[in-house]
C-alpha cells in the first residue's frame, strides 16, 4: 500500500507541471473503465464532460479524469489525455474508432505565476504518459503546483494549497482512494480538533484571520470570482453503478465541509468525481464513510506536505 489513489486496482495517476508558470495537471487514468459519478457544489465550477455521467445518459464507463490548472483554459488538458490514450487503443469502440471518455475540472491558480499560463494540451498528453501506479509526492504537484488556500481576506494573507492523496483498507480486499487539489477560498482545518492549519493569516504576527469570521464581520467581503476550487477523486474497488457514483460523490462532499471553512462559496467550483472499479457490491453508506474518511485525510496531505513557493507561505514553512 501506498497511501495513494492508485492502491486501488486498475488506477494509474501521472502529473505534469509548469514551474515558471506554476501550474500544472493530475490525471487518474481507468485503462479498463470505470463507472463514474460526480457532484459539482461550488457556484463557480469550470468542468468538462460532466453531463455524461448523468445517470439518465448512455455513457457507462469513463478512462480517465483530468484535474487541471489554469482556470477554464486548462479544460484543454483533457485533450491531450484523450490523444494519448487514443493512440493507446483505450476507450470506447464506436465501430470506425476509439473514443477515450476523459471528464475532468479546473481550478484557478493563476494569483502566483503567470496570469497567461494554464495547463495545456501538451501537459495533458504527458501527464497521461507519466500515468503508473505506486508513490507520488504531495503537496507541489501536478495540478497542486499552484494552488493556494485562504483568501477570503485577500490574496496578501493567503497560503500554499496543494495536491493530496491517501487510501483506506476497508473489508477483505476492499480500498478507496482520494486524490484532491486543495485551492479553497477558506481555511484548512484538522477534521477532529479544528486547528487551523492553512488559511487567511496576518503573516507579520502569525495571527489567523479565521475566514467563516470575516465573513460574519464583514458583510460585503469580496474575493475574485472562480478564483479558488476543491476538486478531487475517489476510486473504489467495489461494483456501482453511475446513479450509486453520484450518490457517493455527495457523500464525499461532507469530507469538504469537515476540513474546510467556509466551503461550496459563490467563489469556490467544488467538484468530486467517484470511479468505481471492482466487481463486488458493497452497502453504499459503508463505502460513503470510507471515502469521507480518506477524502478528509486527502486534503489535510495536501496542505501539510505543501511547500513554501515564491513568497507564498506553507504549513511547513511557518512551523520552523
Amino acid at each position: 500500500m501506498h497511501n495513494n489513489i492508485t492502491d486501488v486496482a486498475g488506477i494509474t495517476v501521472g502529473h505534469a507541471v509548469d514551474v515558471h508558470g506554476v501550474t500544472g495537471c493530475t490525471v487518474i487514468v481507468a485503462k479498463d473503465g470505470a463507472v463514474c459519478g460526480v457532484d459539482v457544489r461550488g457556484s463557480a465550477p469550470g468542468t468538462r464532460e460532466t453531463d455524461a455521467l448523468d445517470p439518465i445518459n448512455g455513457v457507462e464507463k469513463v478512462h480517465a479524469i483530468t484535474l487541471a490548472g489554469g482556470s477554464a483554459f486548462g479544460l484543454e488538458a483533457a485533450s491531450g489525455v484523450m490523444n494519448y490514450l487514443a493512440e493507446q487503443q483505450i476507450g470506447l469502440f464506436v465501430e470506425v474508432a476509439t473514443v477515450p471518455i476523459v471528464p475532468g475540472a479546473v481550478i484557478f491558480d493563476l494569483l502566483i505565476g503567470s496570469p497567461a499560463a494554464y495547463a495545456t494540451k501538451e501537459m495533458g498528453y504527458e501527464a497521461a504518459r507519466n500515468a503508473v501506479a505506486g508513490p507520488f509526492e504531495n503537496g507541489n504537484v501536478g495540478v497542486g503546483y499552484g494552488a493556494t488556500v485562504g483568501k477570503v481576506a485577500g490574496i496578501e494573507h493567503f497560503m500554499k494549497g496543494g495536491l493530496g492523496s491517501s487510501s483506506i483498507q476497508g473489508t477483505e480486499d476492499l480500498v478507496v482512494g482520494a486524490i484532491v487539489a486543495v485551492n479553497a477560498v477558506g481555511d484548512v482545518r484538522e477534521p477532529a480538533t479544528h486547528e487551523i492549519l492553512a488559511g487567511s493569516r496576518n503573516h507579520a504576527t502569525g495571527e489567523w484571520l479565521d475566514s467563516c469570521a470575516l465573513i460574519k464581520q464583514y458583510a460585503n467581503v469580496h474575493t475574485t470570482p472562480g478564483a479558488n476550487t476543491t476538486i478531487g477523486a475517489i476510486a473504489i474497488n467495489a461494483k456501482l453503478t453511475k446513479a450509486e457514483a453520484k450518490k457517493l460523490a455527495q457523500l464525499t462532499h461532507n469530507a469538504l465541509a469537515h476540513t474546510i471553512y467556509p466551503v461550496h462559496t459563490m467563489f469556490d467550483g467544488d467538484t468530486i468525481f467517484v470511479l468505481g472499479t471492482g466487481e463486488k457490491r458493497y452497502q453504499l453508506d459503508y463505502l460513503g464513510q470510507l471515502a469521507i474518511e480518506a477524502m478528509e485525510q486527502a486534503i489535510v496531505l495536501a496542505v501539510k506536505d505543501a511547500k513554501r513557493l515564491a513568497n507564498v507561505e506553507s504549513y511547513e514553512s511557518i512551523r520552523k
